[in-house]
């Protein structure tokens, strides 16, 4: 016999107050006493967040009584013994405006399910039925409803009841409702929707023409067969804002921030730098359709959601899906090669900013990303490394390993492919106990069997190693000279992060090895003066720096706290943090090939005479 489906009612309750009401019935609760919980973090963003904090009142009822209720944790609670029906009605204080959590005014409201949505402990795998309710409040009268919720009696883009195949899936299908501007676009096979949240003046019909390419490539990459994607419906759920950015994503949508200036405007000419940051950033989430939320590490296919679970192959699940994100934009038409390349130059020098790369493999960082990727401090600089850039990075240098050790005969695509044949595409269709992932010891075999290239050895040193990578030996084989400088050409440094607060020059991050840090300055040191000039902002600084140059002890005072301090420091040529990327003209005919194969993802095989 079926199970009997959990039930959810929700509505924005009082969008003045930023609550969401809501309501979930549970038609046969455990007779020992049902247990429910609400996760502790949202798959997507590995930091332990503790929604059930936003729970401002919790009641639970059986039979037209009130039930006693008891908390037995941070997130969870335990109903006394019923017979069921069991009914818990709650308030979800809602007011992160972030892709992570729950936000409600009068002009939206939008939610991931594991900010409002209960579990039932045991019944994880029980179908879940969700009404939708309308707001009764005055200025919200006009609201619609966007999300890929399976409709089961609601109008699309309406309120009213919807349904999910499970508790993992409810979760799965982020809400956003109230005023929104809809484009739509046919691609790979699939209705493709982007709804706009928040004042903007985009150009619909470019949106569409570029998502549209960058989705077809994804498509392509993947399955070169049927170039469809792994779903009927995608959304886009965008909200736009004065200062943002980030993206979350989930199996059939991704929910957006960004900055309402980078979207394209009616007549804009070219591809902006803002506009190709949210292109990116579009790319980059929806390439997750394939890569994390089908092809997972094998930690992730069934995860628990009260507590970290760990995994060191983040740097090949974000740092894959950062390396293909711009990689799609050239492939897809949207920009050209040159404007590629300044994006790779970006990563590359993001990566050369950090000394934290020589302290951390990124494998370490995938692990650790819930400590200390997620909840980075002062010194993070110094101790961290991002799987996302550096991830991207092994990346490109294991796909121009591969192609020039088999003449563009296989790539770093055979490798997706391998994964999303073997583990992806069915993933959603076999019962949870039949799915499968990518074990922690098992990408150097795969790579392998993708593409007949053994590069155990190069994995290894690459990310479980410190070193450097050779990007430049690689990239040189395929047509590309890479050149490093310092970020200031005077080259003088004093190897510290500066910025603005309370009106004073003050440290944010002291870099180790530098001459701040051989000085004795630290991070929140405000710098007042040096050499008994006013330092009224980082020019100031700048200016004096080139006037006196490398080597020069200059007389620096600080306050530390509310003390004022006296430091020598000695500033030191700047080492080389800026990457710059170009075709090299002289490039012959293999390198040329070789580029061409890997900016367009043809196999670049040479053609027989």
């Amino acid at each position: 016999m079926p199970a009997a489906p959990i039930r959810y009612r929700i509505r924005p309750s009082d969008p003045d107050a930023h609550l969401f009401g809501v309501e979930m019935t549970i038609a046969a609760p455990d007779p020992q006493g049902q247990r429910v919980a609400l996760p502790a973090w949202i798959p997507g963003s590995y930091m332990i967040r503790e929604f059930a904090r936003h729970i401002v009142r919790i009641e639970a009822q059986a039979g037209g009584r009130k039930l006693a209720l008891r908390k037995l944790d941070k997130d969870s609670w335990q109903a006394a013994p019923c017979e069921g029906p069991l009914t818990l009605r709650y308030l979800v204080y809602a007011w992160d405006l972030s892709v992570r959590g729950a936000h409600l005014d009068r002009t939206h409201g939008f939610f991931n399910g594991t900010s409002v949505f209960l579990c039932a402990i045991g019944q994880e795998r029980s179908p879940c039925e969700v009404i939708l309710e309308a707001p009764d409040h005055p200025a919200c009268a006009d609201w619609r409803v966007a999300t890929t919720l399976p409709e089961a009696g609601a109008r699309r883009w309406g309120f009213g009841r919807y349904r999910a195949a499970d508790y993992d899936a409810l979760i799965d299908h982020p809400v956003e409702m109230g005023r929104f501007d809809r484009v739509s676009f046919e691609a790979a096979g699939a209705r493709h929707e982007v709804a706009i949240t928040g004042r903007h003046d985009a150009d619909g019909k470019r949106l569409a023409h570029d998502l549209k390419a960058i989705c077809e490539a994804q498509a392509a990459l993947f399955d070169p067969k049927t170039r469809r994607a792994p779903v009927d419906r995608y959304l886009f759920q965008v909200t736009a804002v004065g200062d943002g950015y980030g993206g979350l994503e989930h199996r059939a949508s991704t929910a957006l921030i960004c900055r309402r200036a980078d979207l394209p405007h009616p007549g804009m000419p070219g591809t902006p730098e803002g506009y190709r940051s949210f292109l990116g950033l579009c790319s980059h989430e929806y390439f997750h359709t394939w890569n994390v939320k089908r092809i997972k590490p094998a930690a992730f296919v069934d995860y628990d959601l009260a507590r970290e679970t760990h995994t060191r192959l983040l740097w090949i699940f974000e740092g894959f899906t950062s390396y293909y994100d711009d990689l799609m934009l050239a492939r897809s038409g949207v920009v050209d090669p040159n404007d590629y390349l300044t994006l790779l130059s970006g990563t590359i020098s993001s990566v050369l900013r950090a000394p934290g790369r020589f302290a951390q493999s990124v494998a370490e960082s995938s692990f650790d990303a819930w400590t200390r990727y997620y909840r980075q401090d002062e010194n993070s600089p110094n101790a961290i490394v991002s799987y996302y850039a550096k991830g991207a990075l092994v990346a490109l240098c294991l796909d121009l390993s591969i192609r020039a050790r088999t003449n563009g005969r296989r790539s770093l695509d055979d490798v997706m492919r391998l994964m999303w044949q073997r583990w992806g595409r069915d993933f959603y269709a076999l019962p949870p106990g039949q799915r499968g992932g990518l074990a922690e010891e098992g990408f150097p075999g795969l790579l392998a069997e993708a593409t007949g290239v053994k590069l155990d050895r190069e994995i290894r040193d690459w990310a479980e190693g410190t070193g450097e990578l050779p990007l430049a030996a690689l990239l040189r084989r395929h047509g590309i000279r890479l050149e490093a400088r310092g970020a200031d050409q005077a080259g003088a440094t004093i190897g510290a992060r500066l910025a603005m607060r309370d009106g004073m020059l003050q440290c944010s991050g002291v870099l180790n090895g530098g001459p701040a840090h051989a000085a004795g300055l630290s991070a929140g040191d405000a710098i007042v003066a040096v050499d008994g000039l006013r330092m009224a902002d980082e020019r100031a600084l700048k200016a004096l720096l080139e006037r006196r140059g490398i080597g020069a002890r200059l007389r620096v005072h600080a306050f530390r706290r509310d003390e004022l301090h006296e430091f020598e420091l000695v500033p030191t040529a700047a080492t080389p943090t800026e990457a710059m990327l170009g075709i090299d003209p002289k490039a012959g005919a293999v390198a040329r090939r070789l580029l061409s194969a890997w900016l367009s993802g043809s196999t670049g095989r040479p053609k027989r005479s």
